[in-house]
Parts: structure tokens; C-alpha cells; sequence
């Protein structure tokens, strides 16, 4: 694992914690070793820190999403909260406010790693079209009106979730459990945050969205194709 920090105490903190749990890791102290040695390292998984000097953590988990869908936890500060959604918005998988306990630290790297898909598990999923959208879990693709749209992991299983359950409400507890995890200890705001990013992929027009809409109190539901019935 890849830990991209520039805060010693922390580094420090988790050179000697992580170990004893069992990580292997290597620490990246800027943004732009963090992106050189994620190319070369190729880890399973990330901690970023956001405040960077040479380029920022959002810069950074840009770069990784150009070419992977590696897990990547935020870690942020308290008063940082606008950084965080962006984080979130640019594919980051979670996010740790600091100053955190190693423990729940390790159990959200546990989650994050354990949720990530591998071999032929990745492969199981058959088609699903709904409409002029059309996902293809076997290959990780999906189309829309016929152009192929790029999502991160997160996005991918949260429409995957919901098209495969088009025309039934999802309610919010259910989308984090299957996409995020029983044991995810977060807030709502990162369902809230992959909607508005996947919407802005798949609707015509995000700002008034007719495929993925918001049962008010409940939670969210893929909208079937006129025509069609569940």
C-alpha cells in the first residue's frame, strides 16, 4: 500500500501501526512522488492526505483514476469539509477526518480493500440495459445512447445496484450496505456525492434528472424506460 503523506507525526505513526496489522506500505511525502511511485509500485491501495506540497491530493487521486481503480481513503482535516466532497468527487473511495485512531483507520482500509473487485468475482455479472443505458459488468463498461461513459469503481456498483433494481426505491442504509459495506462508519454525504457525480454522467440533463430520482426521506430509484414495467 501506498501511504501519501507530509505530516511526520503521522508518518511516523503509521509506519509503526500499519506493520503490526499486517500492511506492507511505502510513504510518499509530496503530490508528485506519490504519482511517480504509484506508477512504478502499482499498490492496492492508497492513503492520501489532501494539503500537499508539489501537487495537491485531489490532483493526485485525479491521476490515479486516469488509470486505476485502486481503493483511495482520504485523510482531512476537520475544517476541510469542501476538499472532502471534492475528493469524493474525483473517485476517492472514503474518507478519515484527522486526528483519527489507528483502529478505525485499519478498519476502513479492511473495507474499502475487501470491497475491491478481483478475478473472476469481478466477472460474474451479467448485462443489464435499461433504456438507452446499458452496463456491462464483465467488461466494466457502460454506454450511454451508445458512447461508452468512464466511471470509477464506486460509481460503477452504485449504478449497477440501481439498475439492477430499476423501477424499485433503494433506500439510502441499503445503497451504502451493498456498495460501501455493512461495517462503513461514515456519513450519508458520500452516497449523496456519488449520485450528483454519477447523474452527471448518465441524465441529459443532471440539473433535472428523470433516470436516477430522489424518493424523498427514502432514498433513490432507477427510473425504467417508458414502456417498460418491473
Amino acid at each position: 500500500m501506498l501511504v501519501v503523506e507530509d505530516e511526520e507525526s503521522f508518518v511516523e505513526a503509521l509506519t509503526v501501526g500499519l506493520p503490526r496489522e499486517g500492511f506492507e506500505l511505502r510513504v510518499a511525502r509530496d503530490g508528485i512522488e506519490a504519482v511517480n511511485l504509484f506508477d512504478v509500485v502499482r499498490p492496492d491501495l492508497v492513503l492520501l492526505d489532501l494539503m500537499l506540497p508539489g501537487m495537491s491530493g485531489i490532483d493526485v487521486c485525479r491521476h490515479i483514476r486516469k488509470s486505476s481503480n485502486t481503493p483511495v481513503i482520504i485523510l482531512t482535516a476537520k475544517d476541510s469539509e469542501v476538499d472532502t466532497v471534492v475528493g469524493l468527487e474525483v473517485g476517492a473511495d472514503d474518507y478519515v477526518t484527522k486526528p483519527y485512531r489507528l483502529r478505525e483507520l485499519v478498519a476502513r482500509m479492511r473495507a474499502v480493500m475487501r470491497r475491491a473487485p478481483t478475478g473472476v468475482q469481478a466477472l460474474e455479472s451479467e448485462l443489464v440495459e435499461v433504456g438507452d443505458v446499458r452496463l456491462d459488468a464483465a467488461r466494466r463498461e457502460v454506454t450511454v445512447r451508445g458512447e461508452v461513459v468512464t466511471l470509477p469503481r464506486k460509481e460503477f456498483e452504485l449504478l449497477e445496484q440501481l439498475m439492477n433494481n430499476a423501477g424499485r426505491v433503494l433506500t439510502r442504509d441499503r445503497l451504502l450496505d451493498e456498495v460501501w459495506g455493512s461495517d462503513y462508519v461514515g456519513d450519508t454525504k458520500t452516497l449523496d456525492v456519488h449520485i450528483r457525480r454519477l447523474r452527471s454522467k448518465v441524465e441529459n440533463d443532471p440539473t433535472r434528472p428523470t433516470r436516477i430520482t430522489t424518493i424523498r426521506g427514502v432514498g433513490y430509484r432507477y427510473e425504467l424506460a417508458r414502456g417498460e414495467d418491473g
